[in-house]
């Protein structure tokens, strides 16, 4: 687009000081006619474009004049340069290097290239393809079809997409499904067969609430438990430091909310021998039940 185009020329005459026409004209893929165009509207905008020949010349930005309020700075650029880089790590594309190119945000990218935010995983090249069609989906406000696997069982899914969540860690689709005739977050690596359909959609309006993602979870269960000190960097990881109590002999005492009784039991199954949970009484037979089913599991 013209004016992606002129922004563009405006922020190398303010990071390279002067270029040339044919520098220009092969940076933004365009003739050098096309450049003279573009010089004269940036000047119509308001903005001294000064052009000397020789050696030692070429198109600039009169001197005293600021762009401060019209261009970004190198920290904004740098930080606009991490977003675009992480984005990167779960699409086919990249983003980052490629505005770099346009603008000559070299130096701000080298600076963001110091933080690195890998937002991918094992499943990197399914999960960008299926970022690319829901994205697709979205802009064309196209209807996706899919085959989801939860706890509840197996069942195919027609939504509208609004957004792509990425959130506790993982990547979900949030849209509004027809059958249930509400808005649901659906988890990236549960659903596949991805398609979208050939039937459009008019957008809702999404209620605040919905916007809250999460905010219907509560974790007002109360369990107390002792773990052994060879766990302690899980519960560091988990719910910070100051999470427990360091008991005489080593142990560390916790006393956390969950949100249900069926998580609960799935974390403290992960820990093995590692922690013994002392209440509710409920949870305590919940667990001896669990532990009995598994033992029975192995000898039958």
């Amino acid at each position: 687009m013209k004016i992606n185009r002129l922004i563009g020329i405006i922020t190398t005459l303010q990071q390279k000081k002067a270029v040339t026409a044919p520098y220009l004209a092969k940076k933004f893929e365009v003739s050098r006619r096309t450049i003279n165009r573009d010089i004269e509207d940036i000047c119509k905008a308001g903005i001294p474009i000064v052009t000397t020949q020789g050696a030692n010349g070429g198109i600039s930005i009169m001197d005293g004049f600021s762009l401060d309020t019209t261009v970004f700075t190198k920290q904004e650029l740098t930080a606009i340069f991490t977003g675009l880089k992480s984005l990167d790590s779960v699409s086919n594309s990249a983003s980052a290097e490629k505005l770099a190119q346009k603008i000559g945000g070299s130096s701000a990218i080298r600076l963001a290239d110091s933080m690195v935010i890998d937002l991918s995983s094992f499943y990197k090249d399914d999960l960008a393809a299926k970022i690319d069609q829901i994205k697709q989906a979205i802009t064309e406000s196209k209807c996706i079809a899919f085959h989801y696997c939860y706890n509840k069982g197996e069942a195919d899914k027609q939504i509208e997409p609004y957004l792509i969540v990425f959130k506790w860690s993982d990547w979900y689709v949030f849209g509004f499904c027809k059958e249930r005739q509400d808005f649901r977050m659906y988890k990236l690596r549960r659903l596949w067969n991805l398609q979208v359909v050939d039937e459009s959609f008019t957008i809702r309006e999404i209620p605040e609430e919905k916007k809250q993602f999460g905010s219907h979870i509560t974790d007002d269960y109360v369990i107390t438990a002792v773990y052994d000190a060879s766990v302690k960097y899980r519960l560091v990881d988990e719910y910070g430091h100051n999470s427990f109590t360091e008991m005489e002999d080593g142990k560390l005492y916790t006393e956390w909310g969950f949100t249900t009784q069926k998580g609960a039991v799935e974390w403290f199954l992960s820990f093995g021998n590692k922690v013994k949970v002392l209440g509710p009484p409920e949870m305590v037979e919940i667990m001896k039940s669990t532990l009995d089913s598994i033992k029975n599991l192995y000898e039958s």
